[in-house]
């Protein structure tokens, strides 16, 4: 990997990177713990499953029951790709998961963005949002929901692998309504439709 200094460019080599911090780019530090709920889904990036090294099965097996009794997580930092990373260790089963989240310094301040106030919300649009929501409220299970995208490009590489031409097909335009209880009952009618079929 290369870095520019000044009006060169550094070739660096794997040992060079660990030569930085060679403790940090083999192991995983925990810094403290803390309550999940604490911790805002807005940081969280990705998620891995850690396995012990035979020589570390024990202690795995330790740390992760003291996780659950605890009911907290451990926030460690990492390397992984010559960078280092933030992350929240927490039971799941028998797995421990490493969540890799985001640096403070990494979110966009929303102080940036152009949102509108509350003002600017009916009690009657609220009360019918509201009533929607509760009438699409299920238990959540992540089955119920797939990439259909994937499979359509697998499909779409396919066929052209074989020499096929695929056209695309025609979107259906929907007119925006500029009304709000429209446009929420609008979006949820979709959703009632594929849950009754």
């Amino acid at each position: 990997k290369g870095f520019k200094v000044g009006e060169k460019y550094v070739v660096l080599e794997d040992k060079d990177f660990e030569s930085a911090n060679a403790k940090k780019t083999k192991t995983i530090s925990i810094e403290d713990f803390a309550k999940e709920e604490e911790i805002d889904s807005v940081y969280y990036e990705m998620p891995y499953y850690l396995e012990p090294e035979k020589s570390g099965v024990r202690a795995y097996a330790l740390f992760r029951e003291a996780l659950k009794k605890s009911g907290k997580v451990g926030v460690a930092t990492f390397v992984l790709r010559n960078k280092e990373h933030l992350a929240v260790l927490k039971p799941s089963g028998d797995v421990i998961v490493l969540n890799r989240i985001r640096f403070a310094q990494e979110i966009r301040d929303e102080k940036e963005l152009s949102l509108p106030g509350k003002e600017a919300i009916k009690p009657k649009e609220l009360e019918m949002a509201l009533s929607l929501i509760n009438q699409l409220t299920e238990k959540f299970d992540i089955t119920n929901y797939k990439d259909t995208y994937a499979d359509d490009l697998m499909k779409v590489i396919k066929a052209k692998s074989k020499g096929t031409k695929i056209a695309a097909p025609k979107l259906k335009v929907t007119h925006k309504s500029a009304d709000l209880m429209e446009q929420l009952k609008a979006s949820l009618t979709p959703a009632k439709k594929k849950r009754a079929s």
